[in-house]
């Protein structure tokens, strides 16, 4: 049985939870492939930069032997910060697809709305809300267990 992209993400999530780490999954395809599939390991990693999206663009990248990866999409569960944004602009990732919107660390459909100013050199297509409930929950849950 194929794998969904988005489930591979909301899995990665999970597994990023259960260690601790703010649940939040991504997973690049290209063509009909699941190049990477990565959950945040800011805190396992001691790095602020170790976001989902941006270890699942630097292990495609690595896989593709390219900084640019013209023709694959980005599945993600909540819609990304500034910082992974302006690596999705610059990585040439042709779609992005993500499940819940991020009122306030969100960077795409909220605050600077990076894909839309005129600095933005590269803008992906995006589809937003996908999942939105099951990615909201997931991130409920797991704050509210750490209050």
């Amino acid at each position: 049985m194929k794998v969904d992209p988005l489930s591979a993400a909301f899995e990665a999530a999970r597994d990023a939870a259960a260690a601790g780490e703010s649940p939040i999954g991504a997973a690049i395809v290209c063509g009909a492939e699941i190049l990477a599939v990565a959950g945040n390991r800011v805190v396992r990693d001691h790095d602020p930069t170790a976001h989902a999206e941006m270890l699942a663009l630097r292990a495609a990248a690595r896989i593709l032997r390219n900084e640019r990866l013209v023709g694959c999409d980005l599945y993600v569960t909540l819609e990304p910060c500034a910082m992974c944004a302006g690596a999705i602009s610059l990585a040439r990732i042709r779609r992005l697809y993500f499940a819940a919107a991020d009122e306030k660390g969100g960077a795409v459909e909220h605050g600077p709305r990076f894909f839309s100013q005129p600095t933005c050199h590269h803008r992906p297509e995006v589809y937003g809300g996908l999942r939105e409930a099951e990615a909201a929950g997931l991130l409920r849950e797991f704050f509210a267990a750490r209050r």
